[in-house]
């Protein structure tokens, strides 16, 4: 069966309902209709598959009539893959289903959040008696005090930390906190690491911003980004220019230390030590925005990992353990700054939610266990090494690397450093690499410009089929 999808502004329409895999070769064309033009040509053999979203292209037509572009963030609508996306009816373990009963190995994991499995029994359980006592109070609950205690003891630069309710949030309250207690206002993030779409931020950014190839979003006035100075990721001489040039004027240095909103970046050798000695010396704070990484390079984040500890930090994801949630901290002088206890002013109705404490708090508890990074370690770099040796057997170009249970790979030589070489891989190659595994059952981000995850539900059978999988569509695209 030949779908055609066309792509207008937020809108996707297609011609038919369903996409049928036969056990001969299907071919599927998705053309995007503005311009440039460009079309990409899907041809996979999915012999033992059967493939019927017809259920998800109903639910994605009405969903364009009630909400942006069909959806509730832009990465889901598949813009940078063409097609349609999937609509998920439930998940467990390492698995999801969407609403036509197709199953997939997720790779995805909410973003990151579900680094023990999805639905796992434990936290569903945690949470069932939680939601007893009620959903949400609007007032201090000793769950709190658990999830800042578990976090403070874990993460190196945390003295003190305040619960939010995004990843947003917490970055937009750390940029107005290092503003407040620097006394500057000017900040240097990098090209292709995104920290939320809070007004300052959405300059040269990742993410749905970098998978949609949007330029700076309209709506943010100059004002809001006058003081947001960008360099390219890795590079050390652009930061001393930035620092140079606007000498005694810069609040903070914020950045991923891994990337994981324009693919899979790890820093070079000395990088973030770099970062942490000229911001010392510019008396400018360091900020790691550890929504990501915190939790899942390591039990302390990034900064334990890497060995550098930066004064304030962000998180997110799996101190959730799946529920919305968000953080920020960082050494006790400069937090106390925080509205009750100081003049900068940050809050929030839902914050603290004990539902999302509850989760968090359980979550932590699992990973905290021994052997829990080695088993990430290990069976993420099996997946990687496996999909890249596929992928250079079958004549393609493509690198990848992991640490822990974060991954990614581009179709491109590399190495890739940056942002300007992550666009260098081939986005139409990886769109049909794509849905020849969604095909296979397995569920990789649906855009080249995002880090994978796995979780201690990954079998070493989920590995070996998706390996398995990533060598029959390579050798058909």
């Amino acid at each position: 069966m030949v779908v055609a999808a066309a792509i207008n502004g937020v809108g996707l329409t297609t011609t038919t309902t369903s996409l049928g895999f036969s056990r001969r070769a299907t071919r599927t064309t998705t053309t995007f209709s503005h311009s440039p033009s460009v079309t990409m040509t899907v041809s996979i053999d999915s012999s033992k598959k059967n493939l019927t979203l017809t259920k998800s292209q109903e639910a994605f037509t009405a969903a364009k009539e009630l909400m942006p572009g069909g959806v509730n963030s832009p990465v889901r609508a598949f813009k940078s893959v063409g097609g349609q996306p999937i609509v998920i009816d439930s998940v467990k373990g390492s698995h999801m289903t969407d609403i036509d009963g197709n199953h997939y190995i997720d790779y995805v994991g909410s973003w990151g959040p579900a680094i023990i499995g999805h639905a796992d029994d434990q936290v569903l359980a945690a949470l069932s008696e939680t939601m007893r006592k009620g959903t949400s109070f609007g007032a201090p609950c000793l769950l709190e005090n658990s999830l800042a205690e578990a976090v403070i003891s874990a993460v190196p630069s945390i003295e003190m930390v305040r619960f939010v309710n995004s990843g947003t949030e917490a970055c937009m309250a750390v940029l107005r906190l290092a503003r407040a207690f620097t006394g500057n206002e000017k900040i240097i993030k990098f090209e292709g690491c995104y920290h939320g779409h809070a007004d300052p931020f959405l300059v040269k950014a990742g993410s749905g911003v970098a998978t949609l190839g949007l330029p700076d979003s309209p709506g943010v006035p100059k004002g809001a980004t006058y003081e947001t100075l960008t360099a390219p990721y890795n590079d050390f001489s652009a930061v001393e220019k930035l620092f140079e040039s606007n000498k005694g004027g810069i609040a903070a240095v914020i950045i991923e230390p891994v990337v994981g909103n324009s693919g899979f970046i790890t820093p070079k050798p000395d990088f973030l030590s770099f970062l942490r000695k000229i911001t010392k010396e510019n008396n400018s704070l360091l900020i790691f925005d550890e929504v990501m990484t915190g939790f899942r390079l390591s039990y302390g984040g990034a900064q334990e990992y890497f060995g550098i500890t930066p004064d304030l930090t962000t998180l997110g994801k799996i101190i959730g353990g799946g529920l919305p949630v968000g953080a920020y901290g960082g050494r006790k002088d400069i937090m106390q700054l925080v509205a009750p206890a100081g003049p900068m002013y940050q809050g929030g109705t839902l914050s603290g939610n004990p539902l999302a404490m509850t989760a968090g708090i359980h979550t932590l508890k699992r990973i905290k266990e021994p052997g829990t990074y080695e088993y990430l370690d290990k069976i993420t770099g099996e997946l990687v090494q496996g999909i890249v040796n596929a992928g250079k057997r079958a004549g393609h170009a493509i690198c990848g690397g992991h640490i822990s249970g974060m991954f990614g790979f581009f179709f491109t030589e590399g190495p890739v450093y940056n942002f300007a070489d992550a666009k260098k891989s081939d986005a139409d190659k990886f769109a049909r690499f794509f849905w020849g595994m969604l095909a296979e059952g397995v569920y990789l981000a649906p855009s080249q410009f995002e880090a994978g995850f796995t979780s201690l539900a990954h079998t070493s059978d989920d590995i070996k089929k998706t390996i398995a999988a990533a060598e029959k569509v390579f050798r058909e695209i």
